[in-house]
């Protein structure tokens, strides 16, 4: 993420001086092809990069040079430690300004960057609000959506953004495609109907605007634990059962936030990615770090197959025996892969892109290539994934998609209770 986000920098700048300033100071015009092949080239840079600085981080690369990051990363993660304890200080002491928006606002978040599943949890929460009559937007910062033009956004740093937040559903209609609105935020749009979803940094402007516009009167905000700026009548945080305090460093040199000291903000824990088995030891780790919150064990469950062009579903257990192709673009495509052994599916082909990958046609038609000659008889992609997929009018390997929804395996009375909760106070 710490070098998408340079990258990304570095991108926007080339792509502004290309499209936008070239013209009108006289300069040499590039044309569309030309910017769009720069784009590309540019995201596989970019793409390169945190793949290397993640195989350090994660301890994958073991070279001279690759412990020298390390230490250099561990130093600037104690730097990143303190300004963080810090922050939440100047909070606390009201130096720095919790907005209210006089109405109901639940934060669903993490500890650690990616690979928790929380967009399958802010949809069940969403759905759950929606269905008892609450008026739900989520609002999301919409990470990797499209990006302003560099002009705009710095005369938004320099005289303020009056802009209104992008609206990618406004609760009756989809109204944007998920290049513009980041792939979470267009998935949430599509499988939730009477929600309102805006995308931008600014929650508390997005909020605003959704109660003022669009009548909301529940808040839900998507990876919301770290955005202090709007107070939250309720902290949800997701933990991954099968990782859950990633290695244990802060960031640059890890994948924590915070502290995991900072899990005693939470009101209450979703132990994720649960197949049923005992859970005691994180169940007391969780109760030391905070005795209060209510814990909710839930299973990120399978619930069909559906292909990613002509929408054709087929059921789960179409996959046992079959040969097929993985393809994935996420934070954690071990535990995507797993799922499909798990059930019953035979990888032959698999590949990886960076998480939030958004793939060219050629790189699609690459995949069902290589996966045709290995005998794939389907690729296998996720929701997140489909949603970045250009169109491809030759198939010869079907591509679907698997539909995962959350199920509380254990506190289901506690989900119901903190739905109660927002619901009737």
């Amino acid at each position: 993420m710490l070098a998408t986000s340079v990258g990304v920098g570095i991108w926007s700048f080339r792509r502004a001086w290309n499209l936008e300033l070239a013209q009108p100071l006289g300069l040499a015009t590039v044309s569309r092809a030309s910017a769009m092949a720069l784009q590309m080239d540019f995201q596989k840079w970019a793409e390169d990069i945190e793949t290397f600085v993640l195989d350090v981080i994660l301890e994958r690369r073991r070279d001279k040079r690759a412990q020298a990051m390390r230490a250099l990363l561990t130093a600037l993660s104690y730097l990143f430690a303190v300004a963080v304890q810090v922050r939440l200080w100047f909070y606390r002491v009201r130096l720095f300004r919790h907005w209210t928006l006089g109405c109901q606002v639940v934060s669903v978040g993490n500890l650690t960057v990616g690979g928790t599943g929380k967009t399958p949890v802010v949809e069940k929460f969403a759905k759950a609000l929606a269905q008892r009559g609450r008026r739900v937007a989520i609002l999301s910062r919409g990470y990797k959506s499209a990006r302003r033009p560099l002009i705009e956004r710095l005369l938004a740093r320099i005289i303020g953004d009056t802009r209104p937040p992008r609206v990618v559903s406004d609760g009756e209609s989809l109204l944007l495609d998920s290049h513009q609105a980041g792939d979470e935020p267009y998935m949430l749009a599509s499988d939730l109907k009477n929600v309102i979803v805006l995308v931008d940094k600014n929650r508390v402007k997005a909020g605003k605007y959704a109660i003022e516009k669009l009548k909301a009167d529940t808040l839900v905000l998507d990876d919301g634990f770290q955005y202090l700026n709007l107070k939250s009548r309720l902290n949800l945080v997701l933990i991954d059962r099968t990782n859950p305090w990633g290695n244990g460093h802060l960031l640059p040199r890890g994948t924590l936030r915070e502290p995991i000291r900072n899990l005693a903000r939470a009101s209450y824990v979703f132990v994720t990615k649960c197949d049923g088995s005992d859970i005691g030891p994180l169940r007391e780790q969780i109760r030391a770090l905070n005795p209060k919150a209510e814990i909710i064990e839930c299973a990120h469950r399978p619930l069909y197959l559906q292909d990613v062009f002509t929408n054709e579903r087929k059921p789960i257990e179409f996959l046992r025996g079959l040969k097929i192709a993985a393809l994935s673009g996420i934070a954690a495509p071990d535990g995507f892969e797993q799922s499909l052994t798990r059930l019953g599916a035979q990888i032959v082909h698999a590949e990886r892109f960076a998480d939030h990958h958004r793939y060219s046609q050629q790189e699609i038609i690459n995949v069902i290539n290589a996966s045709h000659k290995r005998g794939a008889q389907m690729i296998i992609t996720t929701e997140k994934d489909a949603v970045r997929f250009p169109f491809v009018e030759r198939r010869d390997v079907p591509i679907f998609f698997m539909r995962v929804e959350i199920e509380i395996l254990q506190g289901a009375k506690d989900f119901d209770d903190a739905v109660a909760r927002i619901c009737f106070s």
